[in-house]
């Protein structure tokens, strides 16, 4: 009983594997187009050096148009970041999204979609800087709304995912002795 079952399976994956590979295969009338734009859209929670990295590699993309993109979870912090990001002179314009109820993916997304709605020609790439963490229990500490963000806008047609990460080295505590 069970090895009918199992062929049955077995023959379903492979039927699956081949109208895959039909979709993705190249034919010879097939011409890469180049995207009319690209709008980069750089993520920032905060001005700190993943963001200042994160912007660095958004302006070696070239792109035609570039800002970076914050939710505003409390007014106080969305305007302390606006007088920090002019107190350093950043050039890229900063867009403040607001979100009263403290949710952050759900503006980034609306935004990233209202960029692509208007050019869906154009491709939207955004840039999130995140935190690479020496231990794997700090990796529960540290990127859980970029990983959001990013499962939700691999789904988004038009919308290209980059992730700028940022080495922390977090060696492990030690114990010191006393002086004597």
């Amino acid at each position: 009983m069970a090895m009918p079952l199992l062929f049955g399976l077995m023959r379903g994956i492979r039927r699956h594997y081949d109208r895959i590979a039909d979709e993705l295969a190249v034919s010879d009338t097939v011409k890469l187009t180049r995207p009319s734009r690209n709008h980069v859209v750089v993520l920032v929670s905060r001005l700190h050096l993943p963001t200042v990295r994160a912007l660095a590699y958004a302006r070696a993309l070239n792109p035609d148009t570039l800002e970076a993109v914050t939710v505003a979870v409390s007014p106080e912090e969305a305007q302390a970041l606006r007088d920090e990001w002019d107190s350093h002179g950043v050039e890229v314009p900063l867009r403040v999204l607001d979100s009263p109820f403290r949710e952050v993916t759900r503006p980034v997304l609306d935004y990233v979609r209202s960029v692509h709605r208007s050019s869906p020609r154009d491709i939207v790439t955004v840039v999130i800087p995140e935190y690479v963490v020496s231990r794997w229990w700090q990796q529960v500490l540290h990127n859980q709304s970029a990983l959001r963000i990013k499962a939700r806008l691999l789904f988004q047609p038009g919308v290209a995912v980059t992730s700028v990460p940022w080495p922390i080295d977090t060696p492990p505590v030690a114990a010191t002795e006393p002086e004597s």
